[in-house]
C-alpha cells in the first residue's frame, strides 16, 4: 500500500491549497472595500487614480486603477465574480495565479489608456473579473485537465451571456474596453503561464 502515504500527502496539500486560495481572495477582495471606504471618506479623493487615456503621467495609475471603484455598488457588482474566479484560479497555486492576475492588470491598463475615449476616467476590478473568466475557460484546454476544463465549461455557461454585453460597444456607463482588454490578457495568460507535463514521474503502486 506505498500509495496511501502519497494519496495522504496530496490531500494535505489539497487542503493547503484551498485555504490559501480562499484566504487570498478574502483578503484582495476585503482590501477592495476598504479603499472604498477611504475614499469615499476622503471625499473621492482616491477617485483621481484611475485611468485617463493617452496622458503619460497616467500610466503610474494602471496598477492602482484595478483596485479602486466609484462607489460601493461599483465594488459590489465585482465582488462576487471575483471572489469566485479568483478562488478557482488561485487553486493552481497562489504564486501562478498573482503572475496571471498581475499579466491581467497591466495589460488591460495599457489597452484602457491607449483606446478609451478621451477625458474619461477608468477604474475598477472588473477588466480583472474578464480577464480571469478568459483564464479559466481557456486553461483547462491549454494544460489539457480534464477538470480544469469542466470548469471552465461550467464557468461559460453560467457567466457567458454576462461576458458577452460586458464587451460590447453599446454598453453604457461602463468600460467595455476595459472588459475586452481584460478578457483577451486572461486567454493570453493561460498560455503563457501553462502547465508543461512533468517527465519522469514515477507512478504510485496500490
Amino acid at each position: 500500500m506505498r500509495g496511501t502515504a502519497g494519496g495522504g500527502a496530496a490531500g494535505r496539500s489539497g487542503a493547503r491549497r484551498v485555504r490559501a486560495a480562499a484566504g487570498l481572495m478574502l483578503v484582495w477582495v476585503a482590501l477592495l472595500w476598504a479603499l472604498e471606504a477611504v475614499d469615499l471618506a476622503s471625499g473621492h479623493a482616491l477617485d483621481a487614480y484611475g485611468i485617463t487615456p493617452r496622458d503619460p503621467v497616467e500610466l503610474r495609475d494602471i496598477v492602482p486603477a484595478a483596485f479602486l471603484h466609484f462607489g460601493f455598488g461599483h465594488v459590489a457588482s465585482n465582488s462576487v465574480p471575483l471572489l469566485v474566479f479568483g478562488f478557482l484560479a488561485a487553486l493552481g497555486g497562489t504564486r501562478r495565479f498573482l503572475a496571471v492576475a498581475a499579466l491581467i492588470v497591466v495589460a488591460d491598463g495599457l489597452g484602457v489608456w491607449l483606446v478609451s475615449p478621451a477625458y474619461s476616467n477608468t477604474a475598477g476590478a472588473s477588466g480583472l473579473v474578464f480577464g480571469l473568466f478568459g483564464y479559466l475557460v481557456v486553461r483547462g484546454w491549454v494544460d489539457l485537465k480534464p477538470l480544469d476544463i469542466a470548469v471552465g465549461l461550467a464557468i461559460g455557461a453560467v457567466w457567458g451571456g454576462t461576458v458577452l454585453l460586458g464587451i460590447s460597444p453599446t454598453s453604457t456607463g461602463v468600460s467595455w474596453q476595459g472588459h475586452l482588454f481584460g478578457l483577451v490578457a486572461g486567454v493570453a495568460a493561460a498560455f503563457v503561464f501553462r502547465r508543461r507535463p512533468t517527465r519522469g514521474a514515477a507512478p504510485l503502486t496500490p
